[in-house]
């Protein structure tokens, strides 16, 4: 197992959790502007994105890991530059948004359980990334 991408959540925005409630997850770096950061997750990264995931890897937040089943194509490119993604929990196979990456279904209270400050939230390759003999 590979970790692409690692942060801390710093905040829980007031209405997050309404969204939760429809099974969507948006992460925000610090430093957001207050409209976004109400309803986002606020995070300090602390491992740059490498490698994008792909279906069949993993979000771990805190001890727990869900697997991801679709990611759209700019999702992994705004991570990397401005720290923001959507996570839907629906299980689809494909992404309905570019800038949207698809995890199993998830209960929303098992979530707000799991997102505190404090708490780590990483996505995790299934493959060991080895590097390029060839150069």
């Amino acid at each position: 197992m590979t970790t692409l991408y690692s942060t801390t959540i710093s905040a829980v925005g007031e209405e997050a959790g309404d969204l939760l409630d429809q099974g969507v997850l948006i992460l925000f770096a610090d430093g957001a502007p207050p409209e976004l950061a109400e309803v986002s997750v606020l995070h300090a990264v602390a491992q740059e994105a490498t490698l994008p995931p792909t279906h069949g890897d993993a979000l771990r937040i805190g001890e727990e890991s869900f697997r991801i089943t679709a990611v759209g194509d700019t999702a992994w490119q705004k991570v990397a530059e401005m720290g923001h993604v959507v996570f839907s929990f629906n299980g689809a196979d494909s992404a309905e948004r570019p800038g949207e990456i698809c995890i199993e279904p998830v209960p929303a209270d098992r979530l707000r359980a799991l997102l505190r400050p404090g708490a780590t939230l990483a996505v995790i390759g299934r493959h060991e990334i080895h590097p390029n003999p060839g150069g």
